[in-house]
């Protein structure tokens, strides 16, 4: 393997002449990452030229899980190191539905950080006060964003098509002072009024005493300040310096499974962890551009911003990805000259089965890479992806909210495998476990982290004494993180990720990936979507495994494609991969990422309330589990 040429290749270039280290191969690089997490984080600290305002005493204090403590003593802001692009130059593109294209300088950027700090700090925002955003991907929540960063302040968002429960859900946790709003925005051709949502979440929220109107979409908020007067006066650029693992932002989980959890992410840890992915991974730096499709309640949305970590712009995206028709993401990336594009492993399917050829329809000239996540990609889609864009690098690969990045995943020191990931990220100790603690290869297993990351939370908000965060990812194996996924690594690093581990089928005492199932029944051109899931017997029996599938249109579930839909998984996984009952459904249920919520189904089907297990606001289709509840009513009639 030769070294790439890309940011890594100057990294190792960097590690040979300030270390005296030399790497062979990513498979030497990274199980130096993992052993020596000293060297390997404070050259990344180096690399990419870290301000610290304070030094730190050491770069890994304590070292056990949880409670790993990294640069103790030291104290930074990650505001100050998002404003560092070359003054004319262009940092923000923003594309959206509702209103015409928005260009930001890197100046303008800060011009307008600087002005938002101020207007925040007239509001009497003040260190670790919380402001918090219902708000779109649009420049003004990035301005909001890093100037509540810059202040020390406590920053959280929610996209605007979340409902006003699910939002008092999630902001009434960490008790915020200042509420940024839209009273509405345009999604596709169809206006979308918010402004009885605002009203709603103003109301239960009683610790806001300020709430700032961004004048986006029709309606008015009334009794609000308005964005423009919050930045009517000039601000002095600042950002006042933290400790390390001060409170960055609060990120939620999907809350489709109970109370949505309050993550706390910090200053240094999201810094470090992004500055090393950005630049190593998704290979990017000044000049570059990344577009990643994503609302402001998903961990992309903070990831795709860190972009300016390392000088790239960020392409901001809003409405509907697919208006008016499939291709339109991939004429953006060709419009705004798109080094690295991200798509979700849903979105490369679709458009496949409609037979686009966005390599030849549009000018990608300048895409280096394309990235993927959100839940499995088949082989069919590298393949479909390799033929499309010849000399991309697909990087496909899983994290989650819980670290804020990626724990496996590829970069362009390593081989692309069709239908897995190419391994683990650098700085990232993951393994497959067996029920025991046992790392396992070649099977199916937890995905675990064995040692400390950085970007790892500070904690859960409103958790004092840590009891939720330690069961949330340390009670199964004391020490060892398990983030939820079930995974298979092969012998030469790669892996799958065949879905949550909670949602993992057990047949016969053989655990079966649902992933697995999606990638044989959903190339069969009759079936548009599909779920499975297992209902244990209670008892000891085999239980039921239950297929729903959304047919094609046109298309009737009738008993021979039942038995077409058998035969094809028999043939491709096993017969115990056979269903006992194949069930058609009008939409498979989806969060707004694009994740399948089988578990949310699999205890509607045991007997739960629908409002206990999913808020409709959060699925993608919100009368997408209506078809599971009445299943259910029938089982119990």
């Amino acid at each position: 393997m030769t070294t790439p040429d890309a940011r890594i290749g100057e990294y190792l270039t960097f590690l040979e002449r300030e270390h005296g280290r030399s790497f062979g191969s990513y498979t030497d690089l990274h199980r130096w990452s993992v052993t020596d997490l000293d060297g390997f984080w404070s050259s990344i600290a180096q690399f990419a030229e870290v301000r610290f305002a304070t030094p730190p005493r050491a770069v890994l204090g304590r070292r056990e899980m949880p409670g790993a403590e990294w640069f103790p003593g030291a104290t930074l802001n990650y505001a100050e190191h998002a404003l560092r692009g070359p003054g004319e130059d262009i940092a923000v593109i923003a594309h959206s539905q509702t209103r015409d294209p928005v260009r930001l300088t890197w100046d303008a950027l800060r011009d307008q950080v600087a002005r938002a700090r101020a207007g925040l700090v007239r509001l009497g925002v003040r260190r670790g006060d919380r402001v918090v955003a219902y708000l779109p991907n649009i420049p003004e929540t990035l301005v909001a964003f890093l100037a509540t960063a810059s202040l020390g302040a406590v920053w959280a968002s929610c996209a605007p098509e979340f409902g006003a429960r699910s939002v008092v859900d999630r902001f009434g946790q960490v008790e915020p002072r200042v509420l940024l709003a839209a009273p509405g925005y345009r999604y596709g051709d169809r206006d979308v009024d918010r402004t009885g949502e605002v009203a709603a979440i103003r109301a239960g929220l009683p610790t806001v005493e300020h709430v700032v109107a961004v004048p986006y979409g029709a309606g008015e908020l009334p009794g609000t300040l308005p964005w423009a007067e919050l930045l009517a006066g000039p601000g002095e650029p600042g950002a006042d310096p933290v400790p390390f693992d001060h409170p960055l932002y609060v990120l939620f989980s999907s809350g489709t499974t109970g109370r949505p959890k309050a993550i706390v992410h910090g200053h240094g840890g999201i810094l470090l962890e992004h500055l090393k992915n950005h630049a190593l991974s998704w290979d990017l730096g000044p000049g570059d551009r990344i577009l990643w499709f994503s609302t402001t309640a998903w961990m992309m949305w903070n990831a795709l911003v860190s972009g300016l970590l390392v000088g790239a712009s960020v392409v901001l995206v809003d409405g509907n990805p697919q208006h008016p028709d499939l291709g339109m993401q991939w004429r953006l990336a060709g419009e705004t000259g798109a080094t690295l594009m991200g798509a979700s492993p849903g979105f490369l399917m679709a458009c496949r089965a409609a037979g686009l050829t966005p390599g030849r329809d549009h000018d990608l000239s300048r895409l280096r890479q394309l990235g993927a996540a959100g839940s499995p990609l088949p082989a069919e889609g590298y393949r479909w992806v390799a033929e499309q864009l010849p000399g991309v690098l697909l990087n496909v690969g899983s994290g989650g909210t819980d670290v804020c990045s990626g724990i496996v995943q590829g970069g362009p020191w390593q081989p692309v495998w069709p239908g897995e990931i190419s391994g683990p990220a650098l700085g990232v100790a993951a393994e497959a476990f067996d029920e025991r603690g046992r790392p396992v290869v070649g099977e199916l297993g937890e995905l675990v982290i064995t040692q400390p990351m950085p970007s790892m939370p500070v904690g859960f908000w409103g958790d004092p004494d840590g009891r939720r965060y330690r069961d949330a990812y340390f009670a199964t194996y004391p020490g060892v993180w398990r983030h939820g996924d079930w995974v298979r690594f092969s012998a030469h690093g790669s892996c799958v990720v065949t879905g949550r581990s909670d949602a993992t089928l057990n047949r016969g005492g053989v655990r079966l990936g649902t992933a697995e199932f999606y990638r044989v029944v959903e190339e069969l051109p009759e079936v548009a979507d599909s779920l499975v899931v297992h209902l244990e017997d209670a008892a000891g029996g085999p239980g039921e495994l239950l297929l729903f599938v959304t047919p094609a249109d046109g298309v009737v579930l009738d008993d021979a494609l039942r038995a077409r839909i058998a035969g094809e998984l028999r043939a491709a996984l096993s017969p115990r991969h056979v269903p006992d009952r194949v069930l058609a459904v009008p939409v498979v249920p989806r969060n707004r990422t694009g994740k399948k919520l089988e578990l949310p189904v699999k205890k509607i089907l045991r007997g739960a309330a629908v409002d206990d297990v999913a808020g409709r606001d959060v699925l993608a289709e919100p009368t997408a589990l209506d078809a599971f509840v009445a299943l259910a009513a029938g089982r119990t009639a």
